[in-house]
This record gives C-alpha cells, sequence and structure tokens, in this order.
C-alpha cells in the first residue's frame, strides 16, 4: 500500500474546532477502515521555530518560515491503495469545508 500525508491548512482566522467529536468520528473511522498510520495536531503559527543554515551557521528565528492565510494545523498519514482512495479520505476531513487538506505522496525510498 502506498502512504499518503494529508495536510490540514485551515485559514488563519478560524478558531479553535469547538465539535472536537467530528475528528475523534473521523479518526476513529480511519482506524477502522485500517488506513490510519498516525496523526496529530500542531499548535498555532506563534508557537513556531524556523531554522535555517547560512554559510555554515545555523539561524534561528520565531514563526513560521513564510506568512500565509493558510496554517498548517495537522496531519494524517494513511495508507491507501491509490491517490483517489486519499482524496476520498482528505475529503471527509473536518477542516476540508473552510480550508484546504493537501494530499501528498509519501516518497519511497531505497534501502541503504
Amino acid at each position: 500500500m502506498l502512504q499518503y500525508m494529508l495536510l490540514i491548512y485551515p485559514p488563519v482566522d478560524t478558531p479553535p474546532p469547538g465539535r472536537l467529536s467530528r475528528w475523534q468520528e473521523y479518526t476513529d473511522t480511519l482506524t477502522a477502515d485500517g488506513v490510519a498510520v498516525t496523526h496529530g495536531r500542531l499548535e498555532g503559527v506563534d508557537t513556531a521555530t524556523s531554522v535555517r543554515l547560512e554559510h555554515g551557521e545555523t539561524l534561528v528565528s520565531d514563526g513560521p518560515f513564510a506568512e500565509t492565510k493558510e496554517w498548517l494545523a495537522g496531519y494524517y498519514m494513511l495508507e491507501c491503495p491509490d491517490l483517489d482512495a486519499a482524496i476520498a479520505q482528505a475529503a471527509r476531513i473536518p477542516a476540508a469545508r473552510h480550508g484546504a487538506i493537501e494530499v501528498r505522496p509519501v516518497m519511497e525510498l531505497p534501502e541503504m
């Protein structure tokens, strides 16, 4: 099975989800369907730290890499037979109603 990362991007001004039960139901369905690998919710962009390496020096700054109208709020890692199945799962994420869900295949790396 292929792995897909579903990245959840709600608008910056969206309040935290009020009904966590919808999220729990969705997560429970993924587990029951046998496609869930892992998932997580991220803290707000105000807690982000960006790290860059310039001329051999590590530069650390507060905040996200770039300012956007949406922020990375969380993720699901799924195992699905194909992209269409991953897209179908992404469309069921509660945040898809007011934000964006980015679906990206996880690159398969050769054994080292």
